[in-house]
């Protein structure tokens, strides 16, 4: 079952990288994201971070960004799940 979070973030990437409907749908923990998605290149992910901080109401400080986050679904949403929560 999806929570809020999980909704969110998939409706974000939607949005924000311009996914066909339904697309972020079938994402699921070890879905690549950055290098597997075209549309998430190097250009992409300040835009992506600002929205996941506006929609999600979080802060992500330069000290946290790394590879491993952008890596996957799994491992973008675990991050936002944890700021979420903190």
């Amino acid at each position: 079952m999806q929570d809020d979070t999980d909704l969110l973030l998939r409706r974000i990437l939607t949005d924000v990288l311009g996914l066909k409907p339904g697309q972020a749908d079938a994402f699921d923990a070890e879905t690549g994201l950055f290098g597997h998605l075209p549309e998430l290149d190097s250009m992409a992910v300040a835009g992506l971070l600002t929205e996941i901080e506006d929609r999600l109401d979080i802060i992500i400080d330069d000290d946290e960004m790394d590879g491993e986050m952008l890596e996957t679904y799994g491992g973008l949403l675990a991050f936002a799940k944890a700021k979420r929560a903190a």
